[in-house]
């Protein structure tokens, strides 16, 4: 198995919600983990984590980012990650997969599918191998227990139900000696 880790400077890792029906928010994790083992080139049999820190929110309003953090939403005090851990890859196409696993936030585990876009393969700087992915997803943030909402004077809601995950990462390959087990 050769071990990946990601690259948080050439990687970011957004969401984005409608706000009061008619517009979007977005939002980032600025601190972050992800590793990948894989024996296959096109990473087939990969075996992902990932790790987003909650309290690294930014969704450029430090009023909205507190809200956020608190019991009404991620309740980061108690639950300062969100998780997710691969039990299955499908590959697709050479450069679509589809990725299944456990993500868990605020203490709630549910079964996901990430849509994966493999970029490629190629030699970085210092001939340090990089490879590139597009990961995408949608979930019900009810459905994790991120269940505040409030109705608008007009009778509609403040926060959508869905949200939209986004995930572009570069990972580099571990030099030799700590490849995995």
């Amino acid at each position: 198995m050769t071990l990946w880790k990601i690259d948080p400077a050439h990687s970011e890792i957004s969401f984005k919600v409608k706000h009061l029906v008619i517009s979007t928010v977005t939002g980032h994790f600025s601190r972050f983990d992800a590793t990948i083992e894989s024996s296959e080139d096109d990473f087939s049999d990969a075996k992902i984590s990932f790790e987003a820190d909650v309290s690294s929110i930014n969704t450029k309003n430090e009023q909205r980012d507190a809200h956020l953090k608190s019991p009404d939403f991620f309740d980061s005090a108690k639950h300062p990650k969100i998780s997710f851990a691969s039990t299955s890859v499908k590959k697709i196409s050479d450069y679509e997969l589809q990725v299944t696993g456990n993500l868990t936030m605020r203490g709630v585990t549910r079964k996901v599918t990430l849509d994966v876009v493999y970029n490629g393969t190629v030699d970085g700087f210092q001939g340090m191998q990089v490879a590139g992915f597009e990961v995408r997803t949608r979930l019900n943030r009810f459905d994790f227990g991120l269940q505040w909402n409030a109705l608008t004077e007009a009778g509609g809601v403040v926060v959508g139900n869905e949200v939209k995950i986004e995930v572009l990462a570069e990972f580099t390959k571990a030099q030799a000696g700590t490849q995995a087990a």
